[in-house]
């Protein structure tokens, strides 16, 4: 009779694509379905931040506009030392673009609809930064390996463009290998950072910011105070307050500009369900009733701040944006995270603040070589990171190239 510590009793992963053979052994497509329970799917992103019970849950609570698949990455020995999760989309490749370029191009596109648009093998997830699917001592024969493998997987599956989707600047090394052959890496919006060797926000503000900064914070503090007080919660599962906070999140999503993935309210259940020591969801109320939240998760002494919620009805006059800030950094300092990330977006106030930018690459390739000795000359033209003039100013933006 199998036992569950019997190795071999455990299922193996069957292909569901052609096998092509890499510089490195050979690789394969393979369905979640044929993942899950096996030794690879389980250990492979054991050490990372996101492991493979995020994915499971990206992929059954988030299905709009999505079509996931991961290349299973095998060594010369049949060894499985690689899973790459990607999805497929059709892309706008001037999503996010400003006004002037989409009218430059909105005739155009009323005669070419398609003008631009291309369907897009995107390596990572929708939801967050791109990783690579290998343990830490297999990270660069990962690169090599899925180098080789992209091609005839975005062939396979009929892809004009391959997207490598926000990989961390710490991994440039062991991609500089895509630059030389033929994708162009631009950078993606990035992530902020902000160091917390403090014991409390009020040192902080003290070690940090300006005079005329600091004044202005407290002088929002002081008038949200002259309203009903508000409070802070901290829970591990949303369930019980999903149907509450889940129309915030909305409400944030909504009046973004630059839009990709929708979380829904599955998905925010799961998370916390699944994962309870590494997430974190902080509720705030006024008289009862929750006005914003946040969606962070814990890895390697540091806070991640993922998504956040408000009710516009009431965020501007009482300052949400900052009173919250306040509270997260507070929670840090008293529970001893020494780093706090925050996602894209909201670059002016973090200027102020003293945040640091954490680059994120996108590294893209068309599968035609004629046409990409083009498309990789124009592409720094479409880098998103220039419509935003706020990022310029940081002192490491020099990082972001």
């Amino acid at each position: 009779m199998c036992v569950v510590e019997n190795i071999s009793c455990r299922p193996v992963i069957k292909p569901s694509s052609d096998v092509w053979f890499t510089n490195c052994g050979r690789a394969y497509v393979a369905d979640l379905a044929s993942l899950k329970g096996t030794v690879p799917w389980e250990t492979i992103f054991a050490t990372q931040r996101k492991d493979h019970r995020f994915f499971e849950i990206v992929e059954e609570t988030i299905t709009e506009d999505f079509d996931y698949h991961y290349l299973v990455l095998e060594d010369l020995h049949g060894k499985v030392r690689g899973i790459q999760p990607f999805f497929l989309r059709t892309q706008d490749l001037l999503g996010g673009k400003g006004p002037r370029v989409q009218k430059l191009l909105g005739k155009s596109r009323m005669i070419l609809p398609s003008l631009l648009t291309m369907r897009t093998l995107m390596v990572g997830s929708p939801v967050g930064e791109g990783c690579l699917g290998a343990a830490p001592e297999d990270i660069d024969w990962c690169a090599e390996a899925l180098l080789s493998a992209l091609m005839p997987c975005a062939q396979y599956f009929g892809a004009s463009l391959i997207v490598m989707k926000e990989f961390p600047v710490g991994l440039r090394s062991n991609l500089a290998r895509f630059v030389r052959q033929s994708y162009a890496r631009i950078p993606s919006m990035p992530y902020v950072a902000l160091d917390l060797p403090f014991r409390n926000f009020d040192e902080y503000m003290q070690t940090m910011l300006s005079t005329a900064y600091r004044k202005n914070l407290r002088r929002k503090f002081k008038r949200t105070a002259q309203a009903a007080p508000i409070t802070m919660e901290v829970v591990s599962d949303i369930t019980p307050y999903v149907e509450e906070i889940y129309p915030l999140y909305l409400q944030v999503y909504e009046r973004s500009a630059l839009r990709f993935e929708k979380l829904t309210a599955e998905y925010l259940c799961r998370i916390g369900q699944t994962s309870p020591a590494k997430t974190k969801f902080f509720i705030w109320r006024q008289s009862g009733r929750a006005v914003a939240f946040s969606v962070c998760s814990l890895h390697d002494g540091a806070l991640w701040d993922e998504y956040l919620g408000m009710d516009y009805r009431v965020a501007l006059d009482l300052h949400l944006y900052f009173t919250t800030l306040r509270d997260l950094i507070e929670w840090c300092c008293a529970h001893g995270v020494k780093r706090y990330y925050s996602t894209a977006l909201q670059y002016d106030p973090k200027l102020h603040l003293r945040f640091a930018l954490v680059p994120m690459d996108l590294y893209v390739r068309h599968t035609n070589a004629v046409f990409n000795s083009i498309f990789r000359r124009v592409l720094p033209l479409l880098d998103p990171t220039r419509q935003d003039a706020t990022l310029k100013k940081f002192h490491n933006a020099s990082e972001l190239w």
